[in-house]
Formats: structure tokens, C-alpha cells, sequence
């Protein structure tokens, strides 16, 4: 019995405590009709702090929106300047693949026609008597014969390399032997 009492004690505080806040509420609406009543066609009454808060709360928002409009703004221009630098480096690189290719066009046909001549000089070598152009490969330097001749059919090649001197058809065998000497062999 003692725990049922003790039950309807918190209970009748919780009903007091409920009571008391709506006599509160009430209470304070009820000061400020009657003061508006009391008042009327007199001046209005002095705002009250509430008024004031959303006042500095929009001034706040209002300074808020200038501030992220200017960055907006801001952004947008370095938006069109990136756009503008974008744009500007794409065609740049347009003009340099174009200018790229070209000077590859350039380069194959300056290699094509040297690869030509070469093929013609080797051909007007391998036509000459062996004993003639063995004597001109002789005041070449190894190198430069040893091109010639490793382009040559090797019958034509060890015809003139029979009529050189064993020191000059040395140097020049030696040279062709090594040329692919660093070459991967996997």
C-alpha cells in the first residue's frame, strides 16, 4: 500500500508541475494583451529583444549572400579563364601534332631520298670492275666502305674485297662482323 501512495505522490507532482507551466504560458500572453489594450491609441509600446534578433539574424544572412555572391562571381570568372587557358592550350597542341607530322613527312621523305641515293651509289659500286672498285674502297675509310658493302650481294662484296690489300679488307670485314654485334639475341 505504502508503494501506491508513493506512485500517487510523483503523479500528483508531475500534475502540479504541468499545471504550473501552462499558468506560465497563459500568464504571459495575458500581461501583453492587457498592456495592448490599456494602450491603444497611444503610442506603441518599445519592441521588445525578440524583435531586435531577427533583425541581426537576416542583416547576418543578407551580409552572407553578398559575400558568397561575390565568390560566385568569382568563380565564374576563373571558370571562363580556365576555359578560355583550355581552350587555348587544345589548339596549341592541335598545332603542334600538325606541325609534328609535318616535319615527319619532311623527315621520311629527306630519309627516303637519302636511303635512295645510298642504293644507287651502292649499285654504281657493285657495277664497277671489282679491281676499280676495290681500289676506291681503299681510300675510304673502314666505316664508310663497310656501309657499301654490307648492302652488296656478297659475290659482288668479296669481289672487291679480293682486289683490296689484306690490312684495308681486315679493317673493313671487321667492321661489318661487329656491326650487329649489340644487337639482343632473346
Amino acid at each position: 500500500m505504502s508503494r501506491r501512495r508513493a506512485g500517487q505522490g510523483a503523479l500528483f507532482i508531475v500534475a502540479m508541475l504541468f499545471a504550473s507551466s501552462g499558468a506560465l504560458r497563459l500568464g504571459s500572453g495575458i500581461g501583453a494583451a492587457l498592456a495592448k489594450a490599456e494602450g491603444e491609441g497611444a503610442a506603441e509600446a518599445p519592441p521588445d529583444a525578440t524583435c531586435e534578433m531577427p533583425s541581426a539574424l537576416s542583416e547576418a544572412l543578407t551580409l552572407r549572400e553578398e559575400r558568397i555572391a561575390v565568390q560566385e562571381a568569382s568563380l565564374k570568372d576563373r571558370l571562363a579563364a580556365l576555359a578560355l587557358a583550355d581552350a587555348a592550350i587544345t589548339r596549341r597542341m592541335e598545332e603542334m601534332k600538325a606541325v609534328e607530322a609535318e616535319l615527319k613527312a619532311t623527315l621520311a621523305q629527306a630519309d627516303g631520298a637519302a636511303e635512295k641515293d645510298i642504293q644507287n651509289l651502292t649499285a654504281v659500286y657493285q657495277a664497277m670492275k671489282p679491281k676499280d672498285a676495290a681500289a676506291l674502297f681503299e681510300t675510304m675509310s673502314p666505316e664508310f666502305a663497310a656501309g657499301f658493302l654490307g648492302r652488296m650481294p656478297p659475290d659482288s662484296a668479296a669481289a672487291i674485297l679480293s682486289g683490296m690489300s689484306a690490312e684495308a679488307a681486315y679493317g673493313v670485314s671487321v667492321i661489318v662482323a661487329g656491326r650487329n654485334a649489340d644487337v639482343p639475341k632473346d
